[in-house]
């Protein structure tokens, strides 16, 4: 079998389950390297404001390797927060037959870039878009230093439309480029959880013909929490609900504007046991974020059988939600046009929200971790 390095930071709920599939499905040979080194298992996540321990394995089922993080600063927050002498080392003794690389901007990720360049075929995985628009100096540099990086690459795995074009534009062609979907454990997400589901909702004091909107993620000001709680004011509708669920720094400041409305309601970060449940009590989802590459959580909603609404700087939305079908797209940080598609969406109903659920879920099914372990092994 061929045999397939894995460079990346630090176990991800979303990535370790495919690097499982991979090893099971035999097709071929993997090991992956972590760069943060063991410290990553009990890291400080800064947007949640606390460390996070995620309640399921991802370490279980594939063969993998620490590697030594000589940073004085650990983590992926930045360039110098992943430096490992030893990688490159590790790498070769592993003697693999390509290498995959998640993300370039770490030091060591970029010099195993370059060390290999010529010497071991190199697939990148990444999400970045051209979503937000820049110009000036700083858009000459950096097209430059993007059009560079990727030379070193020989073949990139897309995980939508928009991070293909991005690809496209710092010169990867259409050959070099294979679609494999972001996705999310679709099984697990969509597990029935009726009775938890319905505590939950209880909980809120809401009944069966209650609209319960839902946010989920850091509440910081690029998710744009505020954005959503006051479009969701502009409503007042005494049967349309607000869940927003996480922590961040705009936590006491987004709880005090609510204060006094008892159809806004709040709950702390929940892990990913527990996170499904909160998906299914809902009836709506939104993301209402400035810029996502991606946008993960539409993923979760939709395998959820849930309506969505997301900004037009949400990366998956053009893929993902089809207006009208599944949910609606709205114009960024415009709360004239949040309010117009909220207003829209919730005077569907609950029946009307559903049959939206119905189709989210038809439209997820493909995005699915088996397709993108398929495009691993194909590129491989």
């Amino acid at each position: 079998m061929k045999k397939l390095a894995i460079i990346t930071t630090h176990p991800i709920q979303y990535y370790s389950p495919v690097f499982k599939l991979l090893h099971q499905r035999q097709q071929i040979e993997i090991k992956v390297f972590y760069t943060w080194g063991e410290g990553a298992m009990n890291k400080f996540d800064p947007g949640f404001g606390k460390t996070v321990q995620w309640d399921l394995p991802l370490l279980d089922g594939y063969p993998y390797e620490w590697v030594i993080n000589t940073s004085k600063n650990p983590g992926s927050h930045s360039f110098n927060g992943i430096a490992n002498p030893g990688l490159i080392h590790q790498i070769k003794n592993y003697a693999p037959d390509a290498i995959l690389i998640y993300g370039w901007a770490y030091a060591s990720h970029l010099k195993v870039l370059r060390y290999f360049k010529n010497k071991i075929p190199i697939i990148f995985r990444g999400d970045s878009t051209l979503l937000r628009k820049e110009s000036g100096f700083k858009a000459l540099f950096k097209f430059a230093l993007l059009r560079w990086i990727y030379t070193h690459v020989d073949h990139a795995l897309y995980v939508g439309t928009n991070n293909k074009a991005y690809f496209k534009k710092y010169g990867l062609k259409e050959r070099q480029l294979s679609f494999a979907p972001h996705a999310i454990d679709n099984e697990r997400f969509a597990q029935k959880r009726d009775h938890e589901a319905k505590t939950l909702r209880d909980g809120l004091g809401l009944n069966d013909n209650d609209i319960l909107i839902l946010f989920a993620g850091k509440f910081e000001d690029i998710k744009s929490p505020f954005l959503l709680l006051d479009a969701f004011q502009s409503i007042n509708k005494k049967n349309v609900h607000l869940l927003l669920v996480g922590n961040g720094a705009l936590e006491n400041e987004l709880k005090l504007k609510a204060a006094g409305n008892p159809n806004i309601h709040f709950m702390g970060f929940q892990n990913q046991s527990y996170i499904p449940v909160v998906y299914q009590a809902c009836d709506l989802f939104c993301l209402p974020s400035k810029s996502e590459t991606w946008g993960l959580a539409i993923n979760e909603a939709m395998v959820c059988q849930k309506a969505v609404i997301a900004s037009d700087k949400v990366g998956c939305a053009i893929d993902l939600i089809i207006p009208d079908n599944n949910g609606a797209i709205f114009k960024e940080s415009s709360l004239t046009d949040l309010v117009l598609q909220l207003n829209n969406l919730v005077g569907k109903n609950t029946d009307g929200l559903k049959s939206m659920g119905k189709s989210s879920k038809q439209i997820i099914e493909d995005w699915n971790f088996e397709k993108q372990a398929q495009a691993i092994e194909k590129a491989v």
